[in-house]
């Protein structure tokens, strides 16, 4: 049987504070995270994602205590990501309460870090997020999708590096990552749908798990998302925390048109 698809929303946190932009830009408050993870949590969320969106840039470690806060609310799988580029921190996010840690710029920096924590932690603790745009293609021998490529940013978004997207992917496994949590930063914020052709070829060339993020506006896009592509997860952030869809209302939708999540009754 097929595993039921999951729907995660995304807590990015800055200054302690929920926030929530536009592609990566013009962010603004979205609340308590505290409150913010207990109501996830009560209306049947699958799992949690925390990122603490400038820890990198602000060259500081994620914040612990915050962790440990949230935790103490959720009873669902929790990720926690920012600032987290060696073991030992990892290591201190899950003893705070976190199920799973992300990683972004750190992997680029330094890709041995996720087999580190792979070997340490387990694979199924070991997150990397991939923050992908769409570049136009100067190059001919580069891979294309109708005559763009895909390339990762790290600090947060801000900072362009030489990975092709689909190639940094394929090394994240090959380095024994449980999960790869994909951000397209065309998408995110939009609310006009997920990169679906980007996502749908990460997805069948990789047999780990891929959370699709970035776009997810309607029951409609994630319908699409879990019928259009292999991607295991939707997250989202604005449209749950603004209330525009309710995760009730979202799985109730995507029941109705055949899509298997859990339920709670």
């Amino acid at each position: 049987m097929a595993l039921k698809k999951r729907i995660i929303p995304c807590l990015d946190i800055k200054d302690g504070r929920t926030v929530k932009g536009i592609n990566f830009v013009g962010l603004r408050d979205a609340g308590d995270p505290v409150a913010l993870a207990q109501q996830y949590a009560d209306q049947g969320a699958d799992e949690l994602c925390f990122l603490d969106i400038t820890a990198t840039i602000e060259k500081r470690d994620t914040l612990v205590p915050l962790v440990k806060e949230i935790a103490a609310v959720l009873n669902i799988p929790f990720t926690v990501g920012g600032g987290i580029n060696d073991v030992a921190l990892a290591k201190e996010i899950i003893k705070a309460g976190a199920d799973k840690v992300a990683i972004n710029s750190a992997a680029v920096k330094r890709p041995e870090l996720i087999s580190e924590l792979a070997a340490e932690l387990g694979s199924q603790c070991v997150v990397v997020a991939v923050d992908t745009k769409r570049i136009e293609i100067n190059d001919p021998t580069e891979s294309s999708l109708n005559g763009f490529t895909n390339k990762v940013f790290v600090a947060g978004g801000r900072i362009e590096t030489a990975l092709e997207t689909i190639a940094w992917c394929e090394e994240i496994e090959r380095l024994g990552a449980g999960e790869i949590l994909l951000t397209s930063m065309d998408h995110d914020g939009t609310k006009n749908g997920f990169a679906l052709e980007l996502t749908d070829l990460i997805s069948r060339k990789l047999n780990i798990p891929i959370i699709a993020s970035g776009g997810g506006g309607t029951a409609a896009h994630f319908e699409e998302l879990f019928k259009d592509t292999e991607a295991s997860a939707g997250l989202a952030a604005s449209i749950f925390h603004f209330g525009e869809l309710p995760v009730p209302e979202l799985k109730k939708q995507l029941v109705e048109a055949g899509v298997e999540v859990r339920v709670v009754e």
